[in-house]
């Protein structure tokens, strides 16, 4: 039996997800997020020396990183669904959208996150002038060409093709969903990049999703939720 260690409102979504759409049953371990910290609890520790999920046990198999585990899934249980044929120039496609998601887009989203939660912290009035003013100037001169150089880059690629690799849906969608939820969590985001936001859509009505949503619990993917774990 296939166990994923879950915590909420995290990337382990994508892991349940992807079960359901291949078929496979499943177990599920749930771990919940320290109300302070937002972080995964230390508990998680006993089954990844990083203690971050997701982490998948497959027999005598344990994997982590959500890339590794989704590739491992299409390579041993999905290669007739959602891994495109060996060699071919959608799978040259799959490889690059599995790395590039977490690689590349995903790390001006995180950066983005923390700098909302120093300045949604607790603070004198004097220092907060201080934080909003460091933040702004970060998210100018740096942080906001990064990000939209990115969802421009995606946008244009989504442009002229319905799914990330190749014609038909692949475990590359499943892995780009994450930061791409993130992303249109944020209304400007949305409004800016509407092929983005249908896209993000078309994923969110998938019947499989829906189930692992009712599995996994909520999935909060909006600012008050974490994406560090």
């Amino acid at each position: 039996m296939i166990t994923v260690h879950h915590l909420d409102n995290s990337r382990s979504q994508r892991i349940l997800w992807m079960l359901e759409e291949l078929g496979l049953p499943y177990e599920i371990v749930r771990y919940r997020r320290d109300a302070d910290t937002q972080l995964a609890p230390a508990s998680l520790k006993r089954v990844h020396p990083l203690g971050k999920a997701p982490v998948l046990t497959d027999g005598n198999v344990t994997m982590a990183e959500s890339g590794a585990i989704i590739d491992y899934l299409a390579q041993n249980y999905g290669r007739e669904s959602l891994l495109p044929a060996a060699g071919t120039p959608a799978y040259r496609d799959y490889v690059y959208w599995l790395h590039y998601a977490e690689g590349s887009l995903m790390p001006p989203l995180l950066v983005r996150y923390i700098f909302d939660q120093i300045q949604a912290a607790p603070m004198p009035f004097f220092v907060r002038l201080i934080v909003n003013r460091l933040v702004a100037q970060v998210n100018r001169r740096f942080l906001d060409n990064q990000l939209y150089s990115h969802l421009d880059f995606v946008a244009d690629h989504l442009a002229c093709h319905e799914w990330f690799a190749g014609p038909a849906f692949s475990a590359a969608d499943i892995q780009m969903s994450f930061p791409l939820e993130v992303a249109m969590a944020r209304a400007n985001a949305a409004d800016s990049y509407p092929r983005l936001k249908s896209y993000v859509d078309s994923l969110q009505a998938r019947p499989a999703y829906q189930k692992a949503l009712a599995a996994g619990g909520p999935y909060c993917y909006g600012p008050e939720s974490s994406p560090v774990d």
